[in-house]
């Protein structure tokens, strides 16, 4: 069997594909490589460049190469910009995923895994995050994600697919520099991009009722996100010999809290600069606490994750100088 991977030469897509295909999966790639980068794929594995809105091609794709699988990852992801442009984060991860679903159904394909966001769940006032836990998501973001949770689950049941959804916490890291997250969208490499312009990293409120008073949030390393995938995809293809078809939704973190004032003073460990953070105001929409409960996961797919916070720390940083090789350093 093949499996198509959407969004596959991304940051975490890449990780995916290249974890799927070193463990025997045959995979091909569909990127419109709006954020996705050609280099990050090896030599062996297909890409096709072009939209999920493409019907044509998502048709002569599935065709073209055997697909009977989908790991779906290719979606618009910056929350800020989805509260901007709503429009286009529901045509884009909503309306895609509707095409992609309709060549899906009439291609036969009968395995289908969503990649989702603990997005969903919105600000959960709970100590652990379970997958029960009401999903009351507060940008659009995280709507879409819940949306698109709903639209596999009701045409994997319609349609008799074996479906999933993974529900990241925070993912950080990199197997290798030249496959680390290169946005500035996420906490570590806005610590980086400051400490490279030689200013101090900023931390977006320190009076949360936490023991630091700075958010608490669950890192995940992208290998490890990596792995899950292809546990899932493996579970939901033998759920498809089986005949045990239904979904399966999981959260993927390590179910450990890190503080945003320690992630800051590892970071300062591991880059040598020192620079004691700035306070900034709150942002909007943060949670003070957002741990996943991952023991789904574990019994679902027997999966655990195996890296922790300091290895993602030192591999985002060596991707980052990588990727600016003029960085300032302590």
């Amino acid at each position: 069997m093949t499996w198509l991977i959407t969004g596959g030469a991304g940051y975490i897509g890449a990780h995916v594909a290249r974890s799927m295909s070193a463990a025997g999966e045959p995979v091909v790639v569909l990127d419109d490589l709006s954020s996705g980068v050609t280099e990050r794929l090896p030599e062996g594995i297909p890409l096709v460049r072009g939209s999920l809105l493409d019907r044509e091609l998502l048709d002569r794709t599935f065709a073209g190469h055997g697909v009977t699988g989908v790991v779906h990852l290719a979606a618009k992801k910056r929350v800020g910009e989805s509260v901007e442009r709503p429009l286009m984060y529901y045509r884009e991860n909503l309306h895609g995923l509707t095409v992609l679903l309709d060549a899906v159904v009439d291609a036969g394909v009968r395995r289908f895994l969503f990649s989702s966001s603990a997005a969903v769940y919105g600000v959960p006032d709970v100590e652990l995050i379970t997958e029960r836990t009401p999903a009351v998501p507060i940008n659009p973001y995280g709507e879409t994600k819940l949306a698109g949770e709903w639209l596999v689950r009701a045409t994997g049941r319609a349609h008799s697919i074996a479906t999933g959804c993974l529900r990241y916490f925070n993912v950080a890291g990199a197997d290798r520099p030249e496959l680390a997250d290169t946005g500035v969208f996420n906490i570590i490499p806005m610590f980086f991009d400051r400490i490279s312009r030689g200013e101090a990293p900023r931390i977006f409120g320190a009076d949360y009722p936490t023991p630091d008073g700075t958010c608490i949030r669950d890192y995940v390393h992208v290998s490890d996100l990596a792995e899950a995938h292809l546990a899932a995809a493996r579970r939901l293809a033998d759920r498809d010999a089986s005949g045990e078809l239904g979904d399966l939704t999981a959260n993927i973190g390590r179910g450990e809290g890190v503080s945003v004032r320690e992630l800051a003073d590892l970071v300062a460990e591991i880059t040598g600069d020192r620079t004691p953070p700035v306070i900034g105001a709150r942002r909007p929409g943060d949670a003070a606490r957002a741990v996943a409960s991952v023991s789904l996961a574990a019994e679902e797919l027997g999966w655990t994750a195996r890296r922790g916070v300091r290895e993602m720390v030192e591999s985002a940083w060596a991707g980052w100088r990588s990727h600016h090789p003029a960085v300032r350093t302590g």
